[in-house]
């Protein structure tokens, strides 16, 4: 639980990692041991180290979960009518995964664990008795499905899976592919996470080494804000192969020459060529598994770190064009600072400092989550959450933005309204003074597929909203304090005097009056008249409302179209609206590739991985095109029935016609996979037995986002 510097290993491995040989065999000097003891001290004000006390109550709080476990499976069997020798012996146990497992788990994150039971247990018993059961102790809290309960004061996110064995021994080796033969592909699923992190720590030379390395590369990951598989970053079982891997290169180093050796290669490395921490085995169970030589598609994920356990799968395929750009930048910034303290130019604490992400860009998107109740807001807010990374996606599209960067932290407005901020670079512009940027398609497809979802899962309440706003950086302080948006920023006299008026808490009024925007009210027509300028500027798209010369100069035009005063208007609780998209009224998203000498026909169903950038957005007026997008078995969309574990969904057509508030819906039915089927699976294609959930009618506003960019 503790690493000391005097841990040093002792001889030269005789084990070959990885699929290379190793770069470097060097044993650690005695100045990396001291670096090493500067880098332990740096991460002790962060709270990454558990003292003895907590590893001891979340030790105690697994042994009772697994006692609980024991004791329901015996009361399981006993209704089967199965013989009394089997009933005693036939046992059940929790397995512990991600963080906890690998030994770098932080004061107050979740444990992960799973329930493992033999096979006479059915998964309904899990969700039914088991849940019933839990529920009678006191000590227990929060119970729910598909989230985290308290346990004894520990927050516990448990999984089940149902092994074709007749009992399940306590020195149960969950490793063995065998044991995978005959399953349900949900309790493959389950069984992933713990096979994944045992591999992992089977294929480091130094296991204390690699758990110091990683609370280090963990805690910079949140302190730059790229640690979100969510949203597109890394997730923290591929930060645990990232450094696994470096371990391999580096199999006698300790900890602080890990880390700038973790900047060293990962700096350099020519993506998209994968992380492999060991050679792919098939092991002839027909799942799917990452393999560019069969699955076309696989060819066109942009950053792959495939998972070491079968079936091997890509951990990052989330990874979007800018997400993959932003982290390349913080890996040359990381290079760059650990060469600054290896040289005794720079102290630790210097690579643990946050960017300063609102000075970062000139324009941001606000996007903004509300609810009208607590419970409903921490749904809402998750779904939302998880969905961002198409919202990027349909931005990096668009012609004039260059790239778009999402602040993985959210930020409250009040009780029940989150904001995410996503910072937006355009293309700089040659041939005109100003050109029209429409984004209303981008958020509106964005928005369409979080409804979709909600209503699919029968989530989506009265109060639930999303909206999306275009601010300039000198608007934030209408949304955030003051100094969390200068920080960093080297303050001239205007901007101390600016800060001092504002407070630190200054906001919007509600008419938006304080925004440098219009708000346009329409009835009818899907588009206002356009207005002619002076200035002669490029369209992007349809004709749109021309900006008045105040607004021209701040190059920004946002009208709201087809909704009443009253609709647009915000209440009293919620932020600033330059410009809000309530919903959509189309879908049409396309996934991108990443090999440039790759042509879109070689993809299945039509699936052009190089997404081109598109010349404009569409006209609402467009039929909708259809797109197959399922889950991968790494996504954090977990809104199935069971725990943590991705629904396999499609995001299907769907018609809206304007109907007094009222959306009739033309749903597509959802394609399913054909099990029967005996070749290999594609990776992006794992059958699921979840059944397509009716579709219930959304109400829709028609809003539209557009502005105006000068040169």
């Amino acid at each position: 639980s503790s690493w000391t510097v005097g841990h040093i290993v002792g001889q030269q491995p005789q084990k070959h990692y990885g699929i290379t040989s190793s770069i470097s065999l060097a044993f650690p000097r005695e100045i990396d041991l001291l670096y090493t003891q500067k880098l332990i001290e740096a991460m002790k004000p962060f709270g990454v180290f558990e003292d003895e006390d907590e590893l001891n109550h979340r030790l105690a709080v697994l042994g009772k979960l697994n006692s609980f476990v024991k004791e329901w499976i015996a009361e399981i069997s006993e209704t089967k009518n199965l013989p009394p020798s089997a009933v005693v012996n036939v046992g059940g146990k929790i397995f512990t995964f991600g963080s906890y497992r690998l030994g770098v788990h932080t004061k107050g994150a979740d444990i992960d664990a799973l329930c493992v039971a033999p096979r006479h247990v059915e998964r309904s018993d899990f969700f039914s008795s088991f849940f019933e059961k839990l529920k009678q102790h006191d000590e227990i809290r929060d119970l729910r499905v598909s989230t985290p309960c308290f346990f004894m004061c520990c927050s516990i996110d448990l999984l089940f899976a149902r092994l074709a064995l007749p009992s399940i021994p306590d020195n149960l080796d969950l490793r063995g592919d065998s044991l995978l033969r005959n399953l349900d592909i949900r309790c493959i699923r389950s069984l992933n996470g713990c096979r994944v992190t045992d591999e992992i720590l089977y294929l480091v030379p130094d296991k204390e080494n690699f758990r110091l390395t990683l609370r280090a590369i963990k805690l910079w990951a949140k302190r730059r804000g790229i640690y979100s598989n969510m949203l597109g970053f890394l997730g923290g079982v591929s930060w645990a192969m990232l450094v696994a891997r470096t371990c391999q290169l580096y199999p006698n180093a300790v900890a602080a020459t890990l880390v700038h050796k973790f900047f060293l290669v990962f700096s350099k490395w020519e993506w998209p060529n994968p992380v492999l921490l060991k050679q792919p085995e098939d092991s002839n169970l027909n799942l799917p598994v990452w393999d560019p030589r069969v699955n076309p598609s696989d060819r066109y994920h942009l950053m792959p770190i495939i998972t070491p356990a079968y079936p091997q799968q890509n951990s990052t395929y989330n990874v979007s064009t800018s997400t993959r750009t932003i982290m390349s930048e913080e890996f040359k910034y990381g290079l760059t600072v650990t060469d600054e303290i290896l040289q005794g130019k720079a102290d630790w604490s210097k690579l643990f400092e946050p960017p300063n992400f609102f000075q970062k860009y000139k324009h941001y998107i606000v996007l903004t989550a509300s609810a009208s109740t607590e419970e409903n807001h921490l749904e809402w807010v998750g779904l939302v959450e998880s969905k961002i990374r198409v919202l990027v996606g349909n931005l990096e599209r668009n012609e004039y933005i260059t790239l778009a960067h999402v602040n993985p932290q959210s930020f409250p407005w009040n009780e029940f309204v989150s904001m995410w901020f996503i910072g937006i670079n355009f293309k700089k512009l040659e041939n005109a003074d100003c050109v029209n940027i429409d984004l209303t398609y981008d958020i509106q497809s964005f928005t369409d597929t979080v409804y979709r979802q909600a209503s699919n899962i029968n989530m989506l309440k009265d109060g639930m909203t999303i909206e999306a706003t275009h601010v300039k950086k000198k608007q934030l302080h209408q949304y955030l304090p003051a100094e969390m948006v200068h920080r960093g920023k080297k303050k001239s006299l205007g901007d101390l005097n600016r800060s001092s008026n504002s407070g630190g808490s200054k906001r919007c009024s509600l008419d938006g009056s304080q925004l440098d925007s219009s708000r346009d009210t329409d009835t009818g027509t899907p588009f206002s008249s356009p207005t002619p300028v002076s200035k002669a500027c490029k369209s992007a798209s349809t004709p749109v409302s021309e900006p008045s010369p105040s607004e021209n100069e701040l190059g920004m035009s946002i009208p709201v179209i087809g909704a009443s005063e009253s609709a647009v208007m915000a209440k009293s609780t919620a932020p600033p609206v330059g410009s809000t998209i309530p919903t959509v009224v189309g879908r049409n998203v396309i996934p991108h590739m990443s090999s440039p000498n790759a042509s879109p026909s070689d993809l299945p169903n039509g699936l052009n991985g190089a997404a081109p950038k598109r010349p404009h957005s569409p006209s609402l007026e467009e039929p909708p095109k259809k797109l197959k997008d399922t889950e991968q078995m790494f996504s954090d969309d977990s809104y199935d029935e069971i725990c943590c574990l991705p629904l396999q969904s499609t995001d299907c057509e769907i018609t809206c016609f304007k109907q007094e508030g009222l959306a009739v819906t033309q749903p597509m039915p959802i394609p399913t996979i054909d099990t029967s089927r005996t070749q290999r699976l594609p990776s992006k294609e794992l059958p699921d037995a979840s059944s397509p959930i009716p579709t219930n009618n959304l109400r829709v506003i028609k809003n539209s986002i557009r502005l105006t960019l000068n040169r």
